[in-house]
């Protein structure tokens, strides 16, 4: 089964939304950004999504701020997960007190040699933690967020031999046809269910609802 990463969540309503859909995860923006939100509305959300009784996780994504910092706040808003989005060194990874999304950013310059070394220095590194790969396309300056799409051919074979999450221009209407380009572990998408920068409850829907029809018709 494709996991389900539902990403910039800002309010109640639309984390309920993605909880109640079935996806995996939901993911709360502590880092500069549109879609940044304070550790009081994250925790809010973050209870409401717990209490639904949903198996949903809460992902804090963070971006180049002091691991105690990180700790702090993973605390306060009781989160499953903490996602590294910056530039922070593997070694960072393992002072952070939560399991690990570790995004990698790929260049179209790379080949899948290079990308799976990375991710097994990472792996050694981050023995403890059993960290996550989430893969996004390099754009100078940018953290994510950017809707520009990966190259699916040169992570595929990344995928078949590390847990990966594939980011990176994915919509209700393409999702489909990357889960069969590249058989990832799972999918991330943040502006691709937005409508004039803002979450669509009937766009997250849709996303949810074209990762399971396309697993349910592999079964």
């Amino acid at each position: 089964m494709t996991r389900i990463k539902i990403c910039g969540l800002k309010d109640e309503a639309c984390a309920l939304v993605a909880a109640e859909a079935g996806a995996d995860f939901i993911g709360l923006v502590f880092a500069p950004s549109p879609r940044r939100i304070t550790p009081t509305r994250a925790e809010k959300i973050a209870a409401l999504v717990k209490q639904s009784g949903r198996a949903t996780e809460v992902i804090g994504l963070f971006v180049n701020r002091a691991a105690k910092e990180v700790n702090e706040i993973a605390d306060f808003c009781h989160l499953d997960r903490v996602q590294i989005s910056g530039d922070e060194p593997w070694e960072y990874g393992t002072e952070i007190n939560r399991p690990l999304i570790k995004v990698v950013r790929i260049s179209r310059k790379q080949n899948p040699h290079e990308i799976s070394a990375t991710l097994d220095q990472g792996t050694k590194i981050l023995s403890q933690q059993k960290p996550l790969f989430l893969l996004d396309v390099k754009v100078k300056g940018k953290y994510g967020g950017t809707g520009i799409p990966l190259d699916w051919k040169l992570v595929r074979p990344v995928a078949t031999q590390f847990p990966v999450i594939i980011a990176g221009g994915l919509t209700p209407e393409n999702v489909a046809r990357a889960i069969k380009a590249v058989s990832p572990w799972g999918v991330d998408v943040s502006s691709g269910v937005e409508v004039d920068g803002v979450k669509h409850t009937a766009r997250i829907r849709a996303f949810i609802e074209a990762v399971r029809r396309y697993d349910a018709h592999q079964s």
